[in-house]
């Protein structure tokens, strides 16, 4: 072992992770933008929009993701009305292509994710808030959405990891993130072992902090259920009398 070179190797893993973590910050939140409206059209969302909706999905879940990375980064190019379009300067760009794949691809198992939260939730409480006046919006925002979000949550928690495992494909399409440092470097070192150690180990620290991240959410969100779980173990571990 060659302790060494993973000393040296750091910095430059270091600049590969910021990448990384810039990319899924950016995934993550145009994902999630994105898979807001697509999760209520797929739980709720009448025919003519519902199947498109779960086209999207199924085609995302259901590809793999190196593919998509190739048909967005190759295939879009191919088409003279893309080269022609304002877009152009962007979709050329390793970068944003990667970005843009990702978030689609992630948009997919968010809404997913937020479909089976919703549909979770008894149509009782959508059926009162409907009786008392309350209109779809208001319904959505402080009825449905903030249910849906706590159940969802560990899923969630799930698909950042797995997106943040998922940002390494960017390397096959030129972009310097952590994988594609860490390949730069064994190209010039011929060190696979230490260097991949080295970048499996910062892969792990960041996904242990969204783990961590993840958990503290989920338990903000269910904050309001903590005193009826305290009095009810509180309860259970009463001595009982004769």
């Amino acid at each position: 072992m060659n302790w060494s070179l993973m000393i040296e190797s750091i910095p430059a893993l270091l600049y590969g992770a910021l990448v990384t973590v810039h990319l899924l910050a950016l995934t993550l939140v145009f994902g999630a933008m994105l898979a807001l409206p697509l999760g209520i059209a797929a739980a709720r969302g009448r025919a003519p929009i519902r199947l498109p909706v779960m086209g999207y999905i199924t085609f995302f879940r259901g590809t793999p993701l190196l593919v998509q990375v190739f048909l967005v980064y190759y295939g879009l190019s191919q088409f003279p009305a893309v080269r022609a379009s304002f877009l152009w300067p962007v979709l050329r760009e390793a970068w944003f292509c990667a970005l843009l794949t990702l978030a689609l691809h992630t948009a997919a198992y968010t809404a997913n994710i937020l479909r089976g939260a919703i549909l979770a939730i008894p149509d009782g409480q959508r059926e009162a808030a409907l009786a008392s006046g309350m209109r779809p919006y208001l319904i959505y925002r402080l009825v449905i959405l903030p249910q849906a979000l706590r159940i969802g949550l560990p899923a969630y928690g799930n698909e950042m990891i797995s997106m943040m495992k998922a940002t390494s494909l960017a390397s096959t399409i030129t972009i310097m993130e952590l994988t594609g440092t860490a390949n730069t470097i064994v190209a010039r070192t011929y060190a696979p072992y230490e260097v991949f150690i080295s970048a499996a180990l910062i892969y792990l620290c960041i996904a242990f902090g969204l783990a961590r991240f993840a958990r503290a959410a989920e338990a903000r969100l269910s904050r309001h259920m903590r005193p009826a779980v305290e009095a009810k173990e509180k309860f259970r571990s009463a001595p009982a009398h004769a």
